[in-house]
C-alpha cells in the first residue's frame, strides 16, 4: 500500500496514577478520543502504564514489566483495529528473566504489532535510575510500515542524540516520535527549569531541521513522588510537534492533560528537502570518526 500523502497524528499528554490498570484504561480512552477527532496515528507517553518508577532502585518494580505481545498490546490492539488507527505504545518490556527493556510497540490499524523499538540510550541521573532497570536496546534505529506509511519511534533520552535521529530518518519515515517522561527536580526548577525545557525543545527541533522530517515529543504531566528518599519529579508536559523545518505546529501546556492534533504532509517534506538538501550534501565518505568515543590521543589505547 502506498503511503498516504497526508494524515493526522494525535499526541496524548496524560498524567499517570499508581495503578497500571487504571492507566491503561485511561490511555485506551484517550486514544479513542484522539481517533474520534480524526487522528490516524496516535502516540502515548513513555512508560504510561505506571508512575515513573525509576526514581528509586527496587527489584520488586520489575513486576511492572510485561511481555510483547501482552496486556497492553492486546488492549490497544483492539482499539487500533476497531478505530482503524496506528498506535505507538511505549511500555516496560519483560524480554526474559533478568532482561528488561524500555520499549515502544508500533501497533498497526489491523491491531497487529508490526514493529518494536527498544530504547538505545539509557540515562543514570538522580531520580532517573534507568540503568538499574533497562537493558540497552539491541534492535537499532528503525522505521516501520503502517497503514499511513513509514513511521519511526525512539524513546526519551534518545532525543538528545543526533546520531539516533539521523539513522532513524535514513530509514525513510515521515515522522519520528519521541515518547517521553521528563521533568524538573523541584529544587532546580526556579534556577534551571526554563533553560532545561528550552534545551529539550531546541534539540528536537534541530533533529527535524537536520533530517527534514516531522518530530513529535510526547510527555506526561503531573507531580510524582515514588521514593520516600527523594523529592519527586514535576513532569513538564510541553508535548509538541514540529514540521521538517522545525516550525512548531502544536504545543501543549506544562500542567494539563491534552490531545494534540497535527497534519503530516509528505509534500512538505519534499519541499523542505529540495530547498535545504542536507541529506544530499552529507559527506558519508568522511564520517568514519563518528564511531569513536572521543578523538583524543589516549595513551592507554593500543596502536
Amino acid at each position: 500500500m502506498p503511503p498516504k500523502q497526508k494524515y493526522i497524528t494525535g499526541l496524548v499528554q496524560m498524567s499517570c496514577s499508581p495503578s497500571p490498570d487504571e492507566n491503561l484504561k485511561k490511555a485506551a480512552a484517550l486514544v479513542e478520543d484522539a481517533a474520534h477527532r480524526g487522528a490516524e496515528v496516535i502516540c502515548l507517553p513513555e512508560l504510561f502504564r505506571s508512575q515513573y518508577f525509576c526514581q528509586r532502585e527496587d527489584i520488586s518494580l520489575y513486576d511492572l514489566a510485561e511481555t510483547i505481545p501482552g496486556p497492553t498490546t492486546e488492549t490497544l490492539g483492539n482499539v487500533a483495529e476497531a478505530r482503524g488507527v496506528v498506535i505507538v505504545a511505549p511500555l516496560f518490556e519483560r524480554r526474559a528473566a533478568g532482561i528488561y527493556h524500555n520499549s515502544a510497540a508500533v501497533i498497526d490499524a489491523s491491531g497487529d504489532v508490526v514493529g518494536l523499538y527498544r530504547k538505545m540510550h539509557i540515562p543514570d541521573d538522580p531520580a532517573y535510575y534507568e540503568k538499574f532497570y533497562f537493558t540497552p536496546g539491541d534492535l537499532g534505529f528503525r522505521a516501520f510500515n503502517t497503514r499511513v506509511g513509514r513511521i519511526a519511534t525512539l524513546v526519551c533520552w534518545d532525543q538528545w542524540y543526533p546520531e539516533g535521529a539521523r539513522l532513524a530518518a535514513l530509514e525513510g519515515p515521515s515522522i519520528l516520535f519521541y515518547p517521553t517522561a521528563i521533568g524538573w527536580h523541584p529544587a532546580e526548577k526556579e534556577q534551571f527549569g526554563p533553560a532545561q525545557r528550552d534545551a529539550w525543545r531546541t534539540i528536537q527541533r534541530g533533529h527535524a531541521i537536520a533530517n527534514g522530517v516531522y518530530i513529535a515529543a510526547v510527555n506526561r504531566v503531573g507531580f510524582e513522588k515514588t521514593s520516600s528518599a527523594g523529592a519527586g519529579l514535576e513532569f513538564w508536559g510541553s508535548t509538541f510537534i514540529c514540521d521538517p523545518f522545525g516550525v512548531v505546529m502544536a504545543e501543549a501546556s506544562t500542567e494539563r492533560e491534552e490531545i494534540l492534533l497535527a497534519e503530516i504532509d509528505l509534500n512538505r517534506i519534499e519541499d523542505v528537502r529540495r530547498n535545504w538538501p542536507f541529506l544530499r550534501d552529507r559527506r558519508i565518505d568522511a564520517y568514519h570518526g563518528i564511531t569513536n568515543r572521543f578523538l583524543d590521543e589516549d595513551p592507554w589505547q593500543k596502536p
